[in-house]
Parts: C-alpha cells; structure tokens; sequence
C-alpha cells in the first residue's frame, strides 16, 4: 500500500468568485482551466492544472478563507510572481528555499516557493 501523488488540491471560495479566480490562477500564476465535469460543474467553482499540479476551488455557501491551511507551489523564477504580484510577503525561514506568501482573491493563502 502506498500513496504514490499527490492528484489535486481543493481550496473553498464564495459563490459567484469564479471571475476573479480565474484572473489570478490562470492570468497571474499561469495555470490553464481545466473543464469540470457536468455534474459537478452545476456547483459551481472553478478548477486548474499545471505541469505536476491541480487545484479545485469550490463553493462553500459560509466562505472564510484558511488563515493557515495553503498550497505550496514550487516555481521556477520567483521574482518574477514577486513582480507580478506586489502584495507577496517574502520569508527566509524554510532553509534551501526563496519564498512568498500570497492571498487569492478570496483571502485563500498561497505559498511560492523556489530552491536556492
């Protein structure tokens, strides 16, 4: 028995988000939307992939975003998500690593992270 990946990460957001997450999964962080399946896309949400990655963002009718639970993406050029992204708040604390923290336009964190 073993897990052998990692296939998706879900995230919440509020109804009718779908707009603005759009702007910044794929406008922003360059990921491309995936179509959801029909059943599923009755709930609303939005999903995304990249080379080695997916995230799923979901309606939850009492939205509040995680203060602490987030993704963290491995990236090829931090500085340039840094440009990109002005509100990024850069951390030194995780050893072997260039790091930023971000929000999504929901409140959602998102960790950027870059080996040195």
């Amino acid at each position: 028995m073993t897990i052998r990946g990692l296939h998706h990460v879900q995230l919440a957001a509020p109804r009718g988000s779908e707009p603005a997450l759009r702007a910044f999964y794929a406008g922003v962080l360059g990921l491309r939307e995936v179509p959801k399946p029909p059943e599923l896309a009755r709930r609303g949400g939005v999903w995304f992939r990249g080379d080695g990655v997916e995230v799923h963002l979901g309606v939850e009718e009492d939205f509040r975003p995680a203060r602490k639970a987030h993704p963290a993406f491995l990236v090829d050029d931090l500085d340039a998500y840094a440009e990109k992204i002005p509100e990024a708040r850069p951390d030194d604390l995780f050893p072997g690593y260039r790091r930023i923290y971000v929000f999504d336009p929901v409140g959602n964190r998102i960790e950027l992270l870059q080996p040195v």
